[in-house]
């Protein structure tokens, strides 16, 4: 009792531990409503290939959306801190982050549009006209998605660093909802695109919330912008490795999807249902842990650089024993989580066992993903980008080794294998870097 007396006395006096679980809190309850909206689209679709479809069109929008605009606003945080620190032109540094987000938004967009037949008939081959046609109506609805979470990221870094953390959270609410509205009202009349439209809906909501947010806190600060700056010198130095970075982690799920259609219809549902769990835990604690960490490393580094290293590897020893025991329950319930979530309709009883053993393999490497972030905010606040790039290089290579090898002797939960063995690899390494980079930075007497 005197224990967790003492560690409530800590987490009352700590003002970064209340703030990762407030926004822990309001991110379960959303990501709880997300899993409602997945219930529903899983009764109404099962695994089939409607859904095989909508995977593939969302995932140059979502990989666009992650690799490049949400590498640029990783790096956007620390170095606008950085200017804030010394008292510079915040107003030229947003205007040109703004510019740079707009700019790449819809070279992005453009290039994707051109591809579309390439990327489909080569990663996708062997599929009927109908299904391919599908597939382009869905990606050309959803396309405009990716200039709404360009903005939304940057509206929602802001709110951050002005510590704002439960008002930018609720944003992620509103693309669920949109999508059961939807699927409620829309489906006899939209039919097979009634997803797309309801994401595109929910995330132009969402730019319009965390716009309107923003602009009531007086955040947002428009100047002509100043290429010359320090710290955007230094901001576009670190983009090219943290985008590197970026698209070669993207190209993971690319490569898992590409193995998962040669083998048959319903594979690639499978393999995304599998990850809704772990997806689930990850996106409530690296959500939390990211807008809060990442804004305070990014100070605390200026501060004293010891102690955010302490603070760091304490955090880490937190994290991964949380995540384990959490894992260890989903891990024997996981058929019961599935058949309780999704089990219904068109969702079978060997789609539920399927998905389970699928989810069993996927959570053996939460603790080292979630982890994983943590580590990854610290390197993004110290501007450590280009490491991250590198492992993240090998990192694709092995993927595509253990897929080819693994798909071959055990189908889907190959490729389920083969993303758990690299991340594991991926974060254990991560993890020896840094803990080699404190030992040259802090000499041993501190």
């Amino acid at each position: 009792m005197k224990k967790i007396k003492q560690y409530l006395y800590i987490l009352r006096n700590n003002i970064v531990a209340q703030n990762i679980i407030l926004v822990g809190i309001i991110t379960f309850i959303i990501k709880g409503l997300g899993f409602f909206k997945e219930t529903i689209v899983a009764s109404n679709f099962g695994l089939t290939e409607v859904l095989d479809t909508f995977f593939i069109a969302i995932l140059v929008p979502t990989f666009i959306s992650n690799v490049f605009l949400g590498a640029y606003q990783s790096v956007f945080v620390p170095n606008y801190i950085a200017e804030l620190k010394i008292k510079g032109d915040r107003a030229s540094f947003q205007s040109s982050g703004f510019i740079v987000t707009l700019l790449v938004s819809i070279f992005f967009m453009f290039i994707a549009y051109l591809a579309t037949d390439v990327f489909l008939e080569n990663l996708y081959p062997g599929h009927d006209t109908e299904f391919y046609t599908l597939v382009k109506q869905q990606f050309y609805l959803m396309l405009p998605c990716v200039v709404f979470w360009g903005f939304s990221s940057l509206f929602g870094a802001l709110l951050n660093i002005a510590s704002a953390y439960r008002l930018s959270s609720f944003a992620n609410a509103l693309t669920p909802i949109s999508v059961i509205l939807s699927l409620f009202f829309l489906k006899d009349i939209l039919g097979a695109k009634v997803l797309a439209f309801g994401t595109l809906v929910g995330s132009a909501l969402s730019f319009i919330y965390l716009l309107t947010l923003a602009t009531s806190k007086k955040l947002i600060a428009l100047a002509p912008p100043n290429f010359n700056n320090r710290n955007i010198k230094i901001l576009f130095r670190q983009i090219p490795a943290k985008v590197g970075s970026g698209l070669l982690t993207g190209l993971n799920p690319v490569v898992d999807q590409f193995f998962a259609a040669k083998l048959a219809i319903g594979s690639i549902a499978a393999l995304n249902y599998g990850l809704k769990i772990p997806a689930f835990i990850t996106g409530l604690v690296t959500i939390a842990i990211s807008n809060v960490m990442l804004p305070y490393f990014s100070k605390s580094i200026f501060e004293d650089k010891n102690k955010t290293y302490s603070i760091l590897f304490k955090s880490l020893k937190i994290v991964f024993l949380g995540v384990s025991i959490l894992v260890i329950l989903g891990f024997f319930f996981s058929e019961e989580i599935i058949e309780i979530l999704f089990e219904r309709k068109e969702f079978t009883k060997n789609d539920t066992i399927v998905v389970s053993q699928i989810q069993q393999i996927f959570l053996v490497y939460l603790p080292f993903s979630i982890s994983g972030m943590l580590m990854v905010n610290f390197l993004t606040s110290i501007n450590k980008n280009a490491i991250m790039a590198y492992t993240a290089l090998v990192a694709v290579f092995l993927n595509l080794l253990f897929d080819f090898l693994l798909i071959e002797h055990y189908a889907i939960i190959g490729i389920a294998l083969s993303t758990t063995i690299i991340v594991i690899l991926k974060n254990v390494y991560t993890f020896i870097y840094i803990r080699s980079l404190r030992n040259k930075e802090i000499p041993s007497n501190l």
